[in-house]
């Protein structure tokens, strides 16, 4: 066992060991994250001054707890969430405060509850068209022989549908999906210069862009989510100023899409690795929400969430001081045993107990209830059009990006 909050030797010493530049990490992290659970659960990590918890119980409480805190302001000073950084010339997101987020009540209440107000209901009217979408990428990927699912059907469908659902402009999805990527370097705390400058540059194009897009709404209305947000802003419905507006917009558009794909390519990726359960699916098309669930639990695309105590208090057994930043390592909780039976079996017929794939508390993820629509239609869509469909022998690369996990390609047969 651990002494204190330190790791025994042979188990991962610090949380940038848990970072992809660790190739044991980028690979396949469960196991260290395993034996993280079983020896230090709530382990302190000196060199980036910050927490990490991996038990399920303790994840779900600190998560949950509205009296923890996510403002950068609140953090300790030289902690990554303070403003510290990795590099002494590194600064952080500029934007950072004006998303909801890094917000804190009353103002992360005043922000998110109207956007996530007109987002769902302009989910819930979209519905039909979202499946329309996914359908049509679909079927417009080779019916037969060797293509890669990442390019041609999980990296396309979250962009056009997010895209659809603000009206944004369909013909730049390609810069969109460029300017995403740029812009979630935000939150990766060893970034290079080169990728400061394509943080900076990413985020400067999109927050022009929805700069004209958000005035050319209020001069010519149409029928998508920054008009309704525009509107609600104009009638006083909406206590936004434009620069939050702006931000969380862009926050809508990184996140509806990267995610999401990586959601997708996930999930696929298991059913081709458990072809018993793609069997399963297809016979029995009412487990299409479950499974979605279960692809979560198992192998989620967010793996980190994060808060900052509020004040001197214990948390999972241990005395923690204000300002200290607690990291939360979601596919430990996802796969505790102390919860879920047989944690390590990827099975869409079990029902489990509900997983912290997106987070919890009042900074759950906003835009959950539409990647379970599009994973559910993809899953669905995918396994009824191609019923042989399997991988094509290639060596996996998962994607660099620090707290995501996700498929650079995915070759399949039809």
């Amino acid at each position: 066992m651990a002494d204190g909050n330190r790791p025994p030797e042979g188990v991962t010493q610090t949380i940038l060991e848990l970072m992809p530049d660790n190739p044991a990490a980028r690979d396949n992290p469960h196991p260290l994250l395993k034996a993280l659970r079983e020896s230090c659960p709530v382990m302190r990590d000196e060199t980036i001054k910050t927490w990490l918890l991996t038990r399920y119980r303790d994840i779900r409480e600190t998560s949950n707890d509205r009296s923890f805190v996510r403002h950068p302001s609140k953090a300790e000073r030289g902690t990554l969430a303070g403003g510290g950084a990795a590099r002494e010339d590194q600064e952080p997101p500029q934007e950072a405060p004006l998303s909801m987020l890094f917000l804190d009540d009353p103002d992360h209440s005043r922000v998110r509850l109207p956007i996530a107000k007109a987002f769902y209901a302009r989910i819930h009217r979209m519905r039909p068209d979202i499946e329309a979408m996914i359908d049509s990428v679909i079927d417009a990927a080779p019916l037969a022989g060797r293509f890669d699912l990442m390019e041609l059907i999980a990296v396309p469908i979250p962009i056009l549908v997010i895209s659809r659902i603000l009206g944004v402009d369909e013909d730049r999805l390609v810069e969109f999906r460029k300017w995403s990527e740029q812009v979630i370097l935000g939150l990766k705390p060893t970034r290079t210069p080169e990728e400061d400058m394509q943080l900076f540059s990413g985020g400067m194009a999109l927050m022009a862009y929805f700069t004209e897009l958000m005035e050319a709404r209020r001069a010519a209305p149409k029928d998508d989510l920054v008009t309704d947000l525009v509107q609600m802003q104009g009638s006083g419905e909406a206590d936004l100023r434009d620069e939050e507006l702006r931000s969380n917009l862009l926050g809508l558009l990184v996140g509806g899409n990267l995610t999401t794909t990586d959601l997708i390519g996930n999930g696929i990726w298991l059913f081709l690795t458990h072809p018993d359960q793609a069997a399963l699916l297809r016979a029995q098309p009412q487990l299409a929400s479950q499974a979605v669930e279960e692809v979560l639990r198992y192998e989620a695309p967010v793996t980190m969430s994060s808060r900052i105590v509020p004040d001197a208090r214990t948390v999972g057994g241990c005395p923690m001081s204000q300002g200290q930043p607690v990291w939360m390592m979601l596919p430990a909780a996802n796969r505790d045993p102390e919860i879920f039976e047989a944690p390590e079996v990827f099975d869409i017929a079990v029902k489990r107990t509900g997983h912290v794939a997106f987070g919890g508390g009042a900074h759950i993820c906003i835009g959950a209830p539409l990647a379970r629509i599009e994973a559910r239609q993809v899953y669905l869509k995918l396994l009824t059009r191609y019923p042989n469909l399997k991988l094509a022998g290639q060596d996996l690369s998962w994607r660099p990006l620090p707290f995501f996990r996700g498929l650079e390609t995915l070759i399949v047969e039809g």
